[in-house]
């Protein structure tokens, strides 16, 4: 049975009892469970979690491109129609006009051996989207929006000639050129030094502005998130333990895991050290008759061993998966673990 209900159908993006399973020896093995997401058309949604919590499988499930392995239930609805149903071609359509990914290391998704401009241009050219002289010219007003100046210079280069910052925003440009509805982001900030994750995410929060595109972004970091997105999906072990408005969910959470993750941070502003999450992260198929959090939790009570939390609303329009949260959110503002 589903924790939550499925919402409109005015939403760009939704998600609905999403389950994820590993095939392995003839056993099932769980990997995302019942995950329920919603995006409004030009709406930013970041998901967080640590490493193993499911993020990119969630992107992966999205895209219908699980491995063999790997099978899916529940209904995943992109502009009103359920990517479940569409066939082939149908996908590769929606894929190469509609959504956009943005992946983390750059260098492994363009191929060296071709100029700027063929990478960005080849896709609607091939699709028939634009001329060649249509393209090159958004290619040269794209670059130039995410702040790469003398952009016909930079098409005429090859990607080793370029920095990783300037290789993500030529990233960014490639998943723009088709004027897609939806820009899929995982961990885009990951290999960049902490100047250059700021003018990437800065990029991000203007195109999603300026283009009215919906935007999904992956990261483990909650700060660079909540700066970025409208509203945060916190994810731990295959499932959403906190959902709501970003800044809210970084100035009051509601679920231990969120605070742990605010407190795992150095944070200057309070001279606060960073405080490791105890135990190790665990994973969808441990999950049983108990709050899969219980065991890492600095608020564990007997009845968090009992019985598994549903995720249920909040009086501020957020989620959260924690029995408990009425009783403890005092404590678990930033500074308070």
């Amino acid at each position: 049975m589903s924790r939550v209900q499925a919402l409109g159908s005015d939403s760009l993006l939704q998600i609905a009892n999403l389950e994820v399973h590993k095939r392995s020896k003839g056993a099932t093995v769980p990997v995302l469970r019942d995950v329920n997401l919603h995006l409004l058309p030009g709406e930013s949604l970041g998901i967080v979690g640590e490493s193993g919590s499911g993020k990119s499988m969630m992107l992966r499930a999205i895209m219908r491109q699980l491995p063999d392995t790997f099978e899916s239930q529940g209904s995943i609805l992109f502009e009103g129609n359920d990517l479940s149903l569409l066939s082939r071609r149908e996908l590769a359509n929606i894929r190469s006009k509609k959504i956009g990914m943005i992946y983390q290391d750059p260098r492994a998704h363009i191929n060296p051996m071709w100029k700027i401009s063929d990478f960005l241009t080849e896709g609607v050219i091939s699709s028939k989207l634009l001329s060649r002289r249509e393209a090159l010219k958004r290619a040269e007003e794209l670059l130039l929006e995410v702040g790469i100046r003398d952009p016909k210079r930079r098409l005429s280069q090859y990607p080793g000639q370029l920095s990783g910052g300037l290789l993500q925003r030529v990233m960014i440009v490639a998943a723009l050129m088709p004027e897609p509805t939806l820009l899929l982001a995982d961990e885009p900030t990951t290999a960049l030094d902490v100047t250059v994750q700021a003018e990437v995410m800065s990029i991000f929060r203007d195109i999603t502005q300026r283009h009215q595109v919906g935007l999904i972004l992956i990261t483990h970091d909650l700060d660079l998130a909540a700066a970025t997105t409208d509203k945060l999906a916190v994810m731990y072990a295959g499932e959403i333990l906190e959902s709501g408005d970003s800044t809210r969910v970084v100035a009051a959470p509601k679920h231990p895991y969120t605070a742990a993750l605010l407190a795992a941070k150095p944070d200057i502003q309070i001279k606060q050290l960073p405080k490791p999450i105890p135990g190790r992260p665990a994973t969808a198929a441990e999950a049983g008759d108990a709050c899969i959090f219980a065991d890492r939790c600095a608020f564990v009570r007997d009845e968090c061993r009992e019985h598994a939390p549903l995720l249920a609303k909040t009086p501020d329009g957020g989620m959260t998966a924690c029995m408990r949260y009425e009783s403890i959110e005092p404590l678990l503002r930033r500074g308070s673990l």
